[in-house]
């Protein structure tokens, strides 16, 4: 009888799926991560740390994420050295992220997340997603949905979470 009750609970767990790890919590810090590029070096999420950084999740099919790159890039080039904005593709193909960015014309680095590591790490269950972690790694705020970044309230919303 247990050994029939083992095989039923085994059966339904590899029916419902492997476990999807849960998003990092606000106010926990980032994991490990290596950062695969689409423009600009190699990195790690760590080596962002000592100051705060805004994380784009978008995708180069996404309507919202292409509508809200521009504010992005405008937002990171009028504070530029004060805080970090970093891209991360949640595209299948690198050449279609690559493409984009070419149109996009941003000035601050991607990567691509081809492993799903970042997408699930982040919580990015849909996108385009922005999160704002400060200067020690922790996430600070997670926004869903395409934002003018540059407007006057956004860009108060953010200097003011990063305490500036």
């Amino acid at each position: 009888m247990k050994t029939t009750s083992s095989a039923l609970l085994l059966a339904a767990l590899l029916a419902i799926g492997p476990a999807r790890a849960a998003p990092v919590a606000i106010g926990a810090p980032l994991q490990a991560a290596t950062l695969d590029p689409l423009v600009g070096p190699g990195r790690t999420l760590a080596s962002f740390r000592g100051k705060p950084l805004v994380i784009n999740v978008w995708a180069s099919w996404c309507g919202p994420c292409r509508a809200e790159m521009a504010s992005l890039d405008r937002l990171a080039r009028r504070y530029q050295g004060r805080f970090n904005v970093i891209g991360i593709s949640t595209d299948d193909y690198r050449d279609r992220a690559s493409a984009f960015l070419q149109q996009a014309q941003t000035s601050f680095p991607h990567y691509i997340d081809h492993d799903l590591q970042l997408e699930l790490m982040l919580g990015a269950d849909r996108i385009p997603l922005t999160l704002l972690v400060d200067a020690r790694g922790r996430v600070l705020a997670r926004h869903y949905g395409s934002q003018e970044w540059d407007s006057k309230e956004n860009a108060k919303a953010v200097t003011r979470a990063f305490g500036m």
